[in-house]
């Protein structure tokens, strides 16, 4: 009976069964900064990526949380994407660039995210993070 509990839980939510959550830190930019995502099951799509810290905006300092809605294919353990938010782009959209690789529990790469008409800006960022 439990197993059919648990699998009627994961057909229900399905974007939370079989991933694989990351959790990851900068090494560069501000301190206390942090990234997370979740890699499919398959291994074929990073999903639910969020910036959780610190960037320049508008000459000031602000704390953000902020990511893209959608999924990022993933090819041999390689991702490479700019996701604009909305998709029609403009100067008032969120631009989120991101590189990495993901081995096993490991993963690392480069993020940058930026709205170019409010000059704000991560500038870019060297992150390493670990399946949880």
């Amino acid at each position: 009976m439990r197993w059919f509990f648990t699998v009627m839980v994961c057909f229900i939510m399905l974007s939370a069964c079989g991933q694989r959550k990351f959790s990851g830190k900068f090494s560069n930019g501000f301190t206390s900064t942090t990234l997370s995502f979740s890699v499919s099951k398959d291994g074929q799509w990073l999903t639910d990526l969020v910036f959780d810290g610190y960037w320049r905006c508008g000459g000031s300092t602000e704390k953000i949380k902020a990511g893209p809605e959608k999924r990022i294919p993933i090819k041999n353990g390689e991702f490479h994407a700019v996701v604009t938010d909305p998709d029609s782009g403009g100067s008032s959209a969120f631009r989120f660039a991101v590189d990495g690789a993901v081995k096993g529990n490991l993963a690392n790469g480069t993020f940058r995210m930026s709205i170019v008409a409010l000059s704000c800006d991560t500038h870019l960022l060297k992150w390493t993070a670990a399946a949880k």
